[in-house]
């Protein structure tokens, strides 16, 4: 029997095209084996690592190395407490400074903006204050909130020091006037004093 080639409109019969020859080889058995265990694995990753209520994941880890490293720091200065002598004395600190901006950064640009200038919440870089008219009150909406539940009260998941240095960060913000700030609200106030 000679070879047969197919016309060019003739179906191939079988594996065979073209002269080249297919092979239906099954998927080698590691490799299904790698594909049920992914199937198996997946709902125990997602319980252990997802679940409500579990503190496992990634975020969980580094708020508390965040924490752990805030409380090495925070041994350097001890117990601050949120008055208007301490705020003031940190506004001009560039290193615990650092600390409130950080905070700030992690909890308030939602709503406060980036740089301060006001996004849902009020605008914190021009001189007019809704809910505070000094220093040391800043610390005090940080901690216990304002305006009804609007700013929330950060004094349970916050360390006091966090609270205080925020305050700091907060009123170093005074007069930077962030371009695209928002309109303001409440009563212009005096500068910031230490009394």
């Amino acid at each position: 029997m000679a070879d047969h080639k197919p016309e060019l409109n003739e179906v191939p019969d079988g594996h065979n095209y073209d002269g080249i020859q297919e092979y239906d080889n099954p998927i080698p058995g590691w490799w299904s084996w790698i594909f049920v265990a992914t199937i198996i694995f997946t709902p125990v990753y997602i319980i252990w690592f997802h679940a409500p209520g579990m503190d496992r994941n990634l975020l969980a880890q580094y708020d508390r190395a965040y924490a752990a490293n805030l409380e090495q720091q925070f041994g350097e200065i001890g117990e601050l407490l949120p008055d208007a002598e301490t705020v003031m004395r940190f506004i001009d600190d560039d290193k615990w400074l650092a600390v409130g901006r950080a905070t700030f950064q992690t909890h308030c640009v939602s709503c406060h903006g980036a740089a301060g200038e006001g996004a849902s919440g009020v605008n914190l870089t021009d001189n007019v204050y809704k809910n505070v008219t000094n220093v040391a009150q800043i610390a005090d909406v940080i901690a216990n909130g304002a305006a009804g539940g609007a700013m929330p009260p950060w004094k349970t998941k916050l360390h006091p020091n966090a609270v205080v240095l925020t305050a700091s960060y907060v009123a170093s913000l005074r007069d930077t006037n962030a371009p695209g700030g928002r309109q303001p609200e409440g009563v212009e106030i005096p500068p910031w004093s230490a009394e």
